[in-house]
């Protein structure tokens, strides 16, 4: 058996590995889009990197985008198979690929205008809303904690990752030469302290372990203090300064663990009356399908919903889903919070807003989850005095402030507790992906020093003999 590393190798987007049988299937996990820089982006998106049609099934880790976004591309170049993932993350998917499809088409339209006053060729987008569609057609839901068998050869249980709602680690059992292989794929571990979804699940033994490592040398804040933190800010720039509070954040996850605290905020009495805006079509829709899904939330905010039975809504919270009403918030000169998408603004509203909003002193930018280098976010958060945004160079003068105690990325010793339920001495290898590479390397430090060994750090189109 085979195990080639197709996407996010010493890189933190794009995911997707390859699985080849001893009889020649081809299994593969995730097939994710990369977020990273626009210049990069393009090339590793358009080629998938093996025959799309040569593929047997694709098990999906969980919805994020940068896990799942290119699987209508994988239909639409002849894959034929079975997706298989959560109910929860099915159901997630039909919202999150058409929107991505749509961003795609609207991105596509915008640079062919400027394309065409240059006198380039036109280009196409990487995949429609056809695409996506069509795509949602391969999904098979299966359940946590239930074994599903691929075929003779291949089957799998996904656990409970605690990331998103409906995130699974997939644990796989291979035969090779009339013996099992159990490879597991982590996907995006979550964190025991998440404000809303239970916390990650215990995993059978491995022989083989792929695993992320986003935050493998890095410390989260006390996610007690998050909505401490979050009110000081709203106050300084909404109260004080009468400016604008731009909050990018993942559709899915992290708009919900935001409105969620100021939900409760507002219940405890100390939210300023200020206009909070959620600006994603997508976010309201995923909203819609967590609250579908109460029995993946923890204890804590079920507790909560005794008191107040919707914990993302609340007075002066406007959910917007038309384009102009979006645009109609330029204008608005009251002082107001904007949560929009994406969370590594490279693409969707929050841009738009940033455009709007950067060269003002009394507005505020909020950036509450991990951001790849080279993209926008890493260059605000690092302090650059410049920025180019849709190819405009604007001068940052809002404020730049983080809050990483709201990530759903486990820290490296939330990820190594999550590891300790394996008998180290059976684990032959591990794989770190879904990382930067000097964090990777931290990260196999940590993991050596509590016992792990054979740690590899894959290039992209690495492959590996599992036995």
């Amino acid at each position: 058996m085979i195990l080639t590393i197709k996407g996010a190798a010493k890189t933190v987007t794009g995911s997707k590995h390859l699985i080849t049988t001893q009889q020649g299937k081809k299994i593969l996990l995730d097939c994710g889009l990369y977020q990273n820089s626009a210049k990069d982006n393009d090339e590793l998106n358009s080629h998938l990197g093996f025959d799309a049609a040569e593929i047997d099934a694709v098990i999906l880790s969980h919805a994020h985008i940068d896990h799942s976004g290119n699987l209508p591309l994988l239909v639409k170049q002849g894959f034929r198979g079975k997706i298989y993932a959560t109910p929860a993350t099915r159901d997630l998917c039909a919202i999150m690929l058409l929107d991505s499809a749509h961003i795609h088409e609207n991105d596509t339209v915008y640079l062919n205008k400027r394309r065409l006053k240059q006198g380039k060729p036109l280009i196409k987008p990487l995949y429609t809303a056809k695409d996506a569609s069509n795509c949602m057609k391969h999904f098979y839901a299966v359940p946590y904690q239930n074994e599903f068998i691929i075929n003779d050869e291949v089957s799998f249980v996904f656990t409970d990752a605690g990331h998103i709602l409906g995130s699974a680690v997939i644990n796989l059992a291979i035969k090779d030469e009339n013996k099992l292989i159990h490879l597991t794929f982590t996907g995006d571990i979550g964190r025991p302290t998440d404000l809303i979804i239970k916390a990650p699940e215990k995993f059978r033994q491995a022989d083989y372990i792929i695993c992320e490592s986003t935050y493998g040398n890095r410390l989260h804040d006390d996610a007690a203090l998050a909505a401490e933190k979050l009110l000081q800010i709203v106050l300084e720039t909404c109260v004080e300064k009468k400016g604008k509070l731009l909050i990018p954040a993942f559709s899915l996850g992290r708009t919900q663990e935001v409105v969620y605290t100021l939900d409760k905020l507002k219940t405890q009495g100390l939210l300023p009356p200020v206009k909070v805006f959620v600006d994603s079509p997508l976010s309201m829709n995923a909203t819609d399908i967590m609250r579908k899904y109460t029995d993946s939330f923890n204890d804590d905010i079920q507790e909560y919903m005794k008191i107040d039975d919707d914990p993302f809504g609340f007075k002066n919270l406007i959910y917007i889903q038309d384009a102009e009403e979006s645009k109609a918030l330029n204008e608005l000169k009251e002082p107001c919070i904007i949560i929009a998408a994406s969370g590594m603004m490279e693409a969707g509203r929050i841009k738009h807003h940033l455009h709007n909003n950067i060269g003002k002193e009394d507005c505020t930018l909020l950036v509450v989850g991990f951001v790849p280098p080279n993209s926008l976010g890493h260059r605000l958060l690092r302090g650059d005095k410049q920025v180019r945004i849709f190819g405009e160079v604007h001068d940052v003068k809002m404020q730049i402030k983080s809050l990483n105690s709201y990530s759903a990325h486990a820290d490296y010793t939330e990820m190594i507790d999550f590891l300790s339920c394996q008998d180290k001495s059976k684990v032959q290898q591990l794989f770190l992906v879904h990382g930067n590479e000097d964090v990777m390397c931290d990260f196999k430090i940590k993991l050596m020093e509590v016992g792990f060994n054979n740690i590899a750090i894959p290039e992209l189109n690495d492959f590996y003999e599992l036995h």
